[in-house]
């Protein structure tokens, strides 16, 4: 039997291929809003006792995640004229050819692990491997500041996804100090790239190299 938890999961794992190939930062924040509303859906479909306040506070998780970063983000590369184009230090191809691996990879270890309360999500802990590792690759691999930043939500989305499946009775807590590390972490980095961009009149980041203590 296919859960509709699998079905939203798979639409998942196919923007995680997606943000792999994507050398544009528009479509990339599209990703990002996308994976957020999914990951912030969650909840309501794998069985977790939902209160008002619960439903309140994942509905307001998800406008932050889904709609509020992606925009500020997007209205910021578009207000101090950033280039939009991502320069990769791994290619596309090779990207997308390690993302396949790496679904591969995520879901033989989940079913290795056998882990009881998931155990009727086939995708569930795949997926939620997947954007942690595909967060940090693009944190690694892309030398737009900007995509970096974008990376960084990526794997906190895979870090409040796998929150959110273990964690039950105290689930509101675990994901409201996620919600707030990945908006003091936007914040922080949003005035790094500010300084950056006056300093050097573009985000790639290759371009510290250049300063001398």
């Amino acid at each position: 039997m296919i859960h509709s938890v699998d079905t939203i999961m798979s639409l998942v794992l196919l923007s995680v291929l997606l943000s792999y190939g994507y050398s544009r930062l528009p479509r990339l924040i599209i990703v990002v809003g996308f994976q957020g509303i999914v990951v912030s859906m969650v909840p309501f479909f794998i069985g977790h006792e939902m209160t008002a306040g619960g439903i309140v506070f994942t509905i307001a998780t998800l406008l932050i995640r889904g709609i509020i970063i992606p925009m500020s983000i997007y209205i910021a590369i578009k207000k101090k004229a950033i280039q939009r184009k991502v320069a990769p230090i791994v290619g596309y191809q090779a990207s997308i050819l390690f993302g396949l691996g790496l679904i591969v990879a995520a879901t033989y270890i989940s079913r290795q692990l056998n882990i009881p309360s998931i155990s009727d999500y086939t995708l569930l802990f795949p997926t939620a491997i997947a954007l942690l590792v595909t967060g940090m690759f693009l944190l690694m691999t892309r030398r737009n500041a900007i995509a970096m930043v974008l990376g960084y939500i990526i794997m906190e989305n895979g870090i409040y996804l796998v929150g959110t499946t273990f964690s039950i009775r105290a689930r509101h807590i675990v994901e409201f100090g996620i919600l707030l590390d990945v908006l003091a972490g936007v914040m922080i980095m949003t005035i790094i790239l500010q300084n950056i961009k006056r300093t050097f009149d573009d985000v790639d980041t290759a371009h510290l190299r250049t300063l001398k203590e």
